[in-house]
């Protein structure tokens, strides 16, 4: 259960409930994309995605993409994503920013002291973070959770 803290056109923003524990089956050989293995018959291995995918619980996030502005990065309408405020902001990486009262999600590129917002679409432009922009970078995205 995702507990909904904000919510814009681009950006859905959910706490991460790390009381919950659910223990899966875990192929740690991995997954044949040929021929079946026999070593399917021993999956004893389990594994806890809250453990897996999130390393630093009290500052994580979730968030659920709105748009198409990142689908050349993989991240596209309805994906989950897994977000850690507690990394450090760096050249290149995804960032969930608050820009001018609204969330967006975009590749950071910081050029001398000029934040550009990069998004990985060729249909949108970049945005130049001025001094006039209410702006941070509210955290670094760490994961993508797609349905298939």
């Amino acid at each position: 259960m995702l507990r909904k803290l904000h919510h814009t056109n681009t950006l859905e923003i959910f706490s991460a409930l790390m009381d919950s524990h659910l223990i899966l089956p875990y192929a740690e050989q991995g997954i044949s994309a040929g021929f079946p293995s026999p070593a399917e018959d021993f999956l004893d291995i389990s594994i806890d995605l809250n453990k897996e995918l999130i390393k630093n619980p009290s500052a994580t996030f979730y968030g659920r993409v709105k748009g198409n502005s990142m689908k050349d990065a993989g991240l596209e309408n309805g994906d989950l994503l897994i977000i850690d405020k507690s990394l450090e902001p760096k050249n290149g990486k995804i960032a969930v920013c608050f820009i001018d009262g609204e969330f967006t999600v975009k590749r950071i590129k910081i050029d001398k002291k000029i934040i550009w917002l990069i998004a990985e679409n060729k249909d949108y432009q970049p945005i130049k973070v001025t001094p006039e922009n209410e702006f941070v970078i509210w955290g670094i995205v760490t994961t993508v959770i797609k349905k298939i």
